[in-house]
């Protein structure tokens, strides 16, 4: 306040349209930190309200299609395994196909969700979907406990390799998030998006390898079938933790490119959109 003629001075913020190439602008996103922090404990919260057994559904669902896998595919029908008990083999690749399922499906539809927020208060839009993404990070840490449980009872030991899921954990969360933007930014316009999303999922989760090994997919095609980010992460996680596949394949090499590149355009293409969102949510 100036003392002479009793005038308030102080930074004003005035927010423009952009043109043409559009900025990420990394460091607008720092500092709204806080932000980010409190809107994914807030979806944490929002998450288990009101539920009876609470964060015990991010056990019973990847156990529960652990079981009825291991009696389908691995009695019935008889798919291999690589050596491995077929229960422990399909819940080791449901953890990361669990996270980025839930991560995109929340992620994908954030935008109306947060329609009043987004309306009236400015701030980073890309904060909103990578909230619900990390929010699912806590049902994937409980669900990582039985993991622990299943191989102790097994008798296996993680590998040297396992330094590595912390990279396969990010490359997930990655994917997630660029097909996210993608999608929350569609979803802000043209509604449908989100029917089509169980869809989208369910096709995802055949064309990965979860119930089966990837080994069975010919050599001639490995490299096509590393376009899905998701069959490296899988792989990756059943080599790091089940010494399955030895050292990283060309798949998983192609997985990694494949996901950078499917973030980066998410990112880019949300940042365009974004100028716009407020007016057409």
């Amino acid at each position: 306040m100036n003392p002479k003629d009793g005038s308030a001075r102080g930074s004003v913020l005035v927010i423009r349209p952009t043109s043409g190439f559009v900025p990420l602008q990394l460091r607008e996103i720092w500092r709204y930190r806080e932000l980010l922090y409190f809107l994914t404990w807030r979806d944490i919260k929002v998450r288990y309200k009101q539920t009876v057994l609470g964060v015990a559904w991010a056990v019973i669902q990847p156990f529960g299609m652990m079981v009825i896998f291991s009696l389908v595919f691995g009695r019935l029908a008889n798919i291999p395994s690589e050596g491995m008990p077929y229960p422990i083999f399909a819940y080791t690749a449901l953890l990361p196909w669990q996270l980025f399922s839930r991560a995109l499906t929340d992620a994908s539809t954030s935008l109306v969700v947060n329609e009043r927020l987004i309306t009236k208060v400015y701030f980073p839009r890309l904060l909103v979907p990578a909230s619900a993404v990390l929010a699912s990070l806590v049902d994937f840490a409980i669900a990582f406990l039985l993991l622990l449980g299943m191989m102790l009872y097994y008798g296996i030991l993680p590998t040297a390799a396992a330094f590595a899921l912390p990279l396969l954990i990010l490359l997930t969360m990655m994917t997630a998030l660029g097909v996210a933007f993608w999608l929350s930014a569609l979803d802000a316009q043209y509604r449908d998006v989100r029917y089509t999303l169980p869809f989208l999922t369910q096709l995802w989760f055949f064309a990965t390898p979860v119930v089966y090994p990837a080994s069975l997919v010919p050599k001639s095609w490995r490299y096509l079938y590393g376009l899905n980010p998701m069959a490296g992460v899988v792989e990756g996680f059943r080599w790091a933790l089940l010494g399955q596949g030895g050292n990283p394949d060309p798949l998983q090499l192609v997985s990694v490119v494949a996901s950078l590149a499917v973030f980066i355009g998410g990112l880019y293409y949300f940042r365009r959109m974004e100028r716009n969102l407020a007016d057409v949510i």
